[in-house]
């Protein structure tokens, strides 16, 4: 099964005093892989200033804008045209002895391998005093300790807009007990890094046609690797596996490695940068 979407991205600028020069780069064209595949993309701004398009570090896809104007305010908006394949998350061999999956975690070549995405960072790293919060059950396969745990943070936090931020911290989200899904995210991966498997914030977008719960901009959920399955999508804001409705852009460590917008500006007043997106399912075919 096949399934096509068609996404509008937009951000409005506004800046208080006006700027005379600024950089913004954005992490928002969808990720060409095997299940999905971008048919068309459009990126613009109002004030008609010229893009340029490059592959980032992690590889991919970005767009930069500069502008040397003198300007009080910019509208960038972007529409992708998408085609996603419907895989089944299920569709792998559960190892007939969990130690033998634990063993691995634990093997040298198997951390080295995997390094990157076992790394804490200052959004991924419990607390000392909450670092038995979770702990797996070693004679049950990883993947059904993984599918617990996307219950359990599910259960753990309330979806709630507005009350952190970014850069809130796992402690406050913990105690408050009210997030997003960056939120629901940085929790999941800290738990799993915590009891060695390897794992990735994804920043995407997710059609909410289905009730899903979801930022009116982007989306994040969780890749965690399997010895036996390679990497699989968990999004604990749902308490589901990633599907057809998951429209990936990146991975990365954290919230910071994908970011749909960082940038330079240089005014004196405040800005206010307003977001939406829409992710429309246009039709299925077999």
């Amino acid at each position: 099964m096949f399934y096509e979407y068609e996404i509008d991205y937009e951000t409005q600028n506004s800046y208080e005093k006006g700027l005379k020069e600024a950089f913004w780069q954005f992490l928002v064209v969808p990720e060409e892989n095997d299940t999905q595949e971008l048919s068309y993309w459009h990126f613009e701004n109002d004030l008609g200033e010229r893009n340029s398009v490059s592959v980032n570090g992690l590889g991919f896809t970005t767009v930069q804008v500069r502008s040397i104007k003198e300007i009080d305010h910019i509208t960038f908006s972007a529409h992708f045209k998408l085609i996603k394949k419907e895989v089944n998350p299920f569709d792998f061999e559960l190892p007939l002895d969990p130690k033998e999956e634990f063993d691995m975690l634990r093997s040298l070549d198997f951390r080295i391998d995997h390094e990157p995405f076992l790394r804490n960072t200052p959004l991924t790293h419990l607390p000392e005093k909450y670092s038995s919060i979770y702990e797996f059950d070693e004679k049950v396969p990883l993947f059904e300790n993984l599918q617990a745990l996307n219950q359990w943070v599910y259960n753990k936090i309330f979806f709630k807009p507005g009350v952190t931020s970014v850069d809130t911290a796992l402690e406050e989200i913990i105690e408050k007990r009210h997030g997003v899904c960056q939120d629901f995210t940085h929790l999941f991966c800290a738990i799993a890094k915590k009891n060695g498997i390897p794992s990735r914030y994804v920043s995407g977008y997710l059609h909410q046609g289905n009730g899903f719960f979801g930022d009116s901009q982007m989306h994040a959920w969780v890749e965690a690797f399997l010895p036996n399955a390679g990497w699989i999508g968990f999004d604990p804001t749902n308490n589901l596996l990633a599907n057809h409705n998951h429209i990936k852009v990146s991975h990365g460590k954290d919230y910071t490695d994908c970011a749909p917008l960082k940038g330079v500006v240089y005014t004196l007043g405040k800005n206010e940068t307003k977001y939406s997106v829409s992710v429309k399912a246009a039709q299925q075919q077999q």
